[in-house]
């Protein structure tokens, strides 16, 4: 039976779509990146699909699926990509912490794109990420790689749910001596909390009140607003409106 072989935007020759000439564009790099989720089945549009929070969603993003070295290479190229890309201001940090487990390899294959892109201000970039379990042997403790005493951290990781896990990151880091200055990840739905559906709260979405609750910045390769963008672009109409729809009902209002 025939494999499935990952493509990634850059390598990919087919194209079944046309390019609507009313959508907004992304940059480059975020385009590239979503094609390639698309053409993988990465980004999926077959749903409904329901979320750990019971919405039904017209869309799912499975960073599970990132497991060629192909698909790595793209994930942690656009990672150091919306890092470098940040300006207000600059982002300067000493260790990229990946949480156990997803933010392992995360922290890992960016920290190489990185020192790759911009040597200069990356190569000395540390990364390490913590153990579920403390280890009572050997070099013992809960911390592997870099240590964190005095450094500024920047957490990667997948996605933001509700941010309880980045939280409990933030807590370990500032436990080890580390100062946090930012968090990034894949995918911001940009939709309010559970709860806060219909006018009630704020209405911010988890990335919204993490980064106001720990004043940093919180940053993702794609948003929503990406997702319908491109998929405009890409002249996937349909998909787009799906996307739109769900916005409507659940975004976030601030």
């Amino acid at each position: 039976m025939p494999q499935h072989t990952p493509t990634t935007a850059a390598n990919s020759t087919a194209s079944t779509t046309t390019p609507s000439s009313s959508a907004t564009p992304l940059p480059p790099f975020k385009q590239s990146f979503l094609e390639t989720c698309l053409t993988n089945s990465i980004l999926a549009f077959k749903g409904p699909y329901t979320l750990k929070s019971g919405r039904q969603s017209p869309y799912f993003f499975n960073a599970g699926l990132f497991h060629t070295g192909l698909l790595v290479r793209a994930l942690s190229l656009v990672f150091a990509q919306t890092l470098i890309s940040y300006s207000s201001p600059p982002l300067a940090f000493d260790v990229l912490f990946g949480p156990a487990y997803k933010g392992i390899s995360l922290a890992a294959t960016t920290v190489d794109k990185l020192a790759k892109l911009e040597p200069a201000r990356f190569e000395n970039v540390s990364f390490s990420f913590n153990r579920k379990e403390a280890k009572d042997h050997g070099e013992g403790g809960t911390i592997v790689g870099a240590g964190l005493k005095g450094k500024k951290v920047m957490i990667i990781d997948d996605v933001v749910t509700a941010g309880t896990a980045k939280r409990e990151a933030v807590d370990l880091i500032k436990a080890q001596g580390g100062e946090v200055v930012g968090i990034i990840v894949a995918l911001d739905r940009m939709e309010t909390v559970v709860g806060e559906e219909d006018g009630q709260g704020e209405g911010l979405s988890a990335v919204g009140y993490l980064g106001r609750e720990l004043g940093i910045p919180v940053l993702s390769v794609l948003t929503l607003e990406d997702l319908i963008g491109g998929l405009k672009a890409l002249g996937k109409e349909e998909e787009a409106k799906d996307c739109e729809e769900y916005r409507q009902r659940y975004g976030a209002r601030a």
